[in-house]
């Protein structure tokens, strides 16, 4: 059976306060759109239409990577609407069109793929997924005939008070054999309190036809759209709670879940340990048997097998193997660092290779350079990589010994087996095996002080 999908991403969210489009803030660290179209992908539906309008570029920039294509609604004139902006996109195809919203991201893999089977076991023209609440307020009513089918979905403002009654509410999203939603959606118009195009009297308009109307009860909590910034808030604490609960049941060691964010891309290894106050970004990958002590912030990185962080930050980086990391060190982008390595309190790594089992444990500025394995620096050294126009490179080779308080001014080579004196600034090529002293000769002046009085 073939399925494809709509996802309603037009509307800016008033009441959100924000130039952004409401699609595109974030769960997670995921702009909410792009969550609910991984949902869709990772259900088997790979053929997605986002139907965007205000701020439509800056959500096609956020989607561009996603294989998606987009309808475009001028005015925001109610869900019927945005789906007859995409008959471009339905036309020609037959099967099961589902109809889920941008702002919606909790909504699970398993829930769609249930509710496609529910709607092609059925024979349904439309499925509609409901809710059971205890107070309906806002919601658009499901209004069911005596037998228990559907027979049609009136919204809150339009609701008679027997109707207001009723605590089943309609989700907003849908499942509709696309030839029968396409020779209906003309049939459909604007005479209600909100003066809008409501998808939802396509419904009552095929139950009329006598065609076959299913719907499918779901927990209320996958169905939660966001329209301020507290409901962004709320959804994104039902999320966070789902991570981790996620990666605690493969053998993660979460500390306090409460104190510890962890976005949805990010893969954790088994009998690793997260203490409270650790940020995961992007699609990072933590291998097993990791410590991360509290208070760190890692992102889109490799960190290896037993590696131990405390309170450090890691951008677009690779730390290798039973390396440790911390405290308080900063490993910028684009830097690679070997297996037992130690990388210590306040030093901070850029765009650099650092070679297996080199030790920079303090104090300790690394950029620009590749520095190759079983180094050792004293704290306080600097790799001088900028002359003020440019960033240049310095390459040291293997088990060097970098005493305290060097400068290294790039472009340098500093060879291996080299010892460099400490206080030293270095500005030319040290050969293998040398010792390199570059400072001026000390002058001590006996009786000085008694002078100067």
């Amino acid at each position: 059976m073939y399925n494809c999908a709509l996802i309603l991403a037009a509307g800016k969210g008033k009441r959100m306060k924000s130039d952004l489009p409401k699609v595109l803030h974030k769960v997670c660290g995921k702009e909410m759109v792009n969550i609910v179209i991984d949902t869709m992908k990772k259900s088997g539906i790979d053929d997605v239409n986002v139907i965007i309008g205000k701020g439509a570029e800056l959500v096609e920039e956020a989607t561009k990577k996603q294989n998606v294509s987009y309808s475009f609604q001028k005015e925001q004139l109610g869900t019927g609407d945005a789906v007859k902006c995409a008959r471009e996109f339905l036309k020609g195809k037959k099967g099961t069109v589902a109809i889920f919203t941008g702002d919606a991201p909790l909504i699970t893999e398993s829930t769609v793929k249930k509710t496609l089977e529910f709607h092609e076991v059925g024979g349904y023209a439309a499925t509609v997924l409901t809710s059971i609440v205890d107070d309906p307020e806002g919601y658009g009513r499901i209004i069911r005939n005596k037998d228990g089918s559907l027979k049609k979905i009136v919204e809150h403002k339009d609701c008679n008070e027997e109707e207001l009654c009723v605590k089943e509410i309609n989700s907003a999203m849908y499942c509709f054999d696309i030839e029968n939603l396409l020779n209906n959606l003309d049939k459909i118009n604007n005479n209600n309190a909100q003066g809008e195009y409501y998808l939802t009297d396509v419904i009552e308009i095929l139950e009329s036809q006598g065609k076959k109307v299913g719907a499918i009860s779901v927990p209320f909590e996958q169905t939660l759209g966001i329209n301020s910034r507290v409901q962004l808030s709320e959804v994104a604490q039902i999320m966070k709670k789902r991570i981790n609960n996620f990666h605690m049941e493969n053998g993660v060691t979460i500390i306090d879940p409460n104190n510890t964010y962890i976005g949805l891309d990010v893969e954790i290894g088994s009998d690793t340990i997260i203490y409270p106050g650790n940020v995961l970004e992007g699609n990072t990958v933590i291998k097993g048997n990791c410590t991360l002590y509290p208070n760190s912030r890692i992102d889109n990185s490799v960190i290896e097998k037993g590696v131990t962080i405390q309170s450090s930050v890691i951008l677009d980086s690779h730390v290798g193997e039973n390396t440790t990391v911390g405290p308080y060190a900063y490993i910028r982008p684009e830097s690679k660092v070997g297996n037992n390595v130690r990388i210590g309190d306040f030093v901070e790594i850029k765009k650099s290779t650092i070679g297996d089992g080199t030790k920079v444990s303090h104090l300790t500025y690394i950029g620009d350079a590749e520095v190759g394995g079983n180094c050792n620096f004293g704290c306080g050294t600097v790799v001088v990589n900028y002359d003020g126009k440019e960033k240049h490179k310095t390459i040291i080779g293997n088990h060097s010994f970098i005493g305290c308080n060097t400068n290294l001014v790039s472009p340098v080579t500093v060879e291996d087996n080299t010892y460099i004196a400490a206080g030293s600034t270095i500005t030319d090529k040290v050969p293998e095996g040398a010792f390199a002293i570059a400072r001026a000769r000390q002058v001590v002046k006996e009786g000085w002080t008694k002078k100067r009085d």
